[in-house]
């Protein structure tokens, strides 16, 4: 445990203690037991423990407040607000094209997920959703559901590093290595991509990538695969997560968890079915659902869900191929940013025939370019609400606009932030230990959380 003050104080029902008599103890490394044995020697007294804000278990800057009665948890309260990106806010002095940049960085371990919710709320306003053209929509499916795959693979290889089970994340991150080598030969990064655009997506798929993703379907099956025969009939691992951080399935709904917690509980709630968006209708694929939220079945949900992202991405792949070389951006100049851009052979900078153009031969075209790219486009008054189906529940995306360049308002309903309410049912009455495993299974990436 790394090294974290311990407060003893006094329960209800007992004698007050004077604050400077208060006894406090530096844990560090493995003196736990000497913790305990300082704990013995005041009677019917319980220790307040700080987990973080930097504990390696807490999935970022996270601190929680457990009150322990020996190793047993009698109440845990989450602390959240100690990242501070004021993402949303700083949304407010940008153009609608630069917000993609900002809210990409948000949940950093699915970012496209932030990027098309968001860019689905602007079209909305803009009035131009059954304009967005075909292949810029399967683009899109595909960057969600390959980044579907990648966030669970990140959540369970983290969750048994936690534990000490080091090769779950190795294994776990190879599989997402495979992964982010195609994001980065579509986009040019492996996170914080600003790739999908109102309108569409930044730019076409390089030459061959269908075929290169093809390539490295296989390989991050054999890993998901590998990752579920090391895990799922491991007694060590079974003794772990089996019944520990359950929720009734009454709890689930009074603080509206979403996501695989939700499904766990037998709930087949997921947004691609129910309410259809980016054409998610026009593809066959299943919602894993079991009959009890705990660690291990929100474990198995998440395996699950990524055998159905890859099978929803053969089927994109395959529609992919009959439109090869269709439009990627919505038919509107005064939106299309950037405009009709398209990257040179040497992978860098603009093309050649769009610098020719905007530098040499068109005033016109240049002073557009310049205009659009520093003022942006302007957006009708008004305000919408988009839902997406996020690897973790439920993503919101409330957004407002004054008629102006920039949003008046944008605001995220992150699962996160949602999700990290039932940890205190998951943890109270359980073990110490328990905690770690409960918030892996929750999975919350603090750059959702504190927006």
């Amino acid at each position: 445990m790394n090294a974290q003050r311990v407060n003893f104080r006094a329960t209800p029902g007992t004698a007050n203690i004077d604050v400077d008599d208060i006894p406090e103890v530096m844990a560090q490394g493995g003196d736990w037991e000497d913790v305990l044995a300082e704990i013995e020697k005041i009677t019917n007294e319980r220790i307040v423990l700080n987990m973080g804000p930097v504990h390696p278990s807490t999935h970022g800057v996270l601190r929680l407040v457990l009150e322990l009665d020996g190793e047993l948890v009698r109440e845990t309260r989450v602390d959240t607000g100690y990242l501070h990106t004021g993402i949303e806010k700083n949304m407010e002095y940008r153009t609608w094209t630069q917000g993609v940049t900002f809210c990409t960085r948000m949940d950093y371990v699915a970012p496209f997920f932030q990027e098309v919710g968001y860019c689905l709320a602007v079209e909305k306003l803009l009035g131009i959703t059954d304009q967005i053209p075909e292949r810029a929509t399967l683009i899109r499916v595909l960057m969600m559901e390959l980044n579907r795959a990648a966030s669970h693979i990140v959540a369970i290889g983290t969750g048994g590093n936690e534990l000490g089970a080091t090769t779950m994340m190795t294994i776990g991150f190879r599989a997402r290595e495979e992964i982010l080598r195609i994001f980065e030969r579509i986009t040019g990064l492996r996170m914080n991509h600003a790739y999908i655009r109102p309108g569409g997506v930044a730019q076409d798929l390089p030459a061959g990538t269908v075929d290169f993703i093809r390539e490295k379907l296989p390989r991050i099956r054999r890993d998901v695969g590998e990752l579920q025969d090391l895990t799922l009939q491991n007694p060590i691992f079974k003794k772990r997560f089996v019944g520990t951080g359950y929720m009734p399935l009454s709890a689930v709904m009074a603080l509206g968890m979403t996501g695989p917690g939700l499904k766990a509980a037998g709930i087949p709630f997921d947004l691609r079915k129910m309410q259809p968006y980016c054409g998610y209708e026009d593809f066959e694929f299943d919602v894993p659902t079991y009959d009890s939220s705990d660690a291990y079945n929100r474990t198995l949900v998440r395996f699950d869900e990524i055998y159905q992202s890859l099978r929803i991405v053969v089927q994109v792949l395959r529609r992919l191929e009959k439109c090869e070389g269709g439009p990627t951006m919505v038919d509107d100049p005064s939106i299309a940013w950037p405009a009709r851009l398209s990257v040179a052979t040497d992978g860098q900078g603009n093309s050649l025939e769009h610098i020719r153009e905007i530098m040499g031969e068109s005033m016109e075209s240049l002073i557009h370019h310049f205009k659009l790219v520093t003022e942006g486009f302007s957006v009708p008054a008004g305000q919408v609400y988009q839902t997406i189906e996020h690897p973790k529940g439920l993503l919101g995306v409330h957004v407002v606009s004054g008629g102006g360049t920039r949003p008046y308002r944008a605001h995220f309903r992150d699962p996160s932030f949602a999700n990290l309410q039932s940890l205190s049912i998951m943890t109270e009455g359980g073990q110490l230990a328990d905690v770690v495993v409960c918030l892996a299974t929750i999975d919350p990436v603090l750059g959702g959380v504190d927006r």
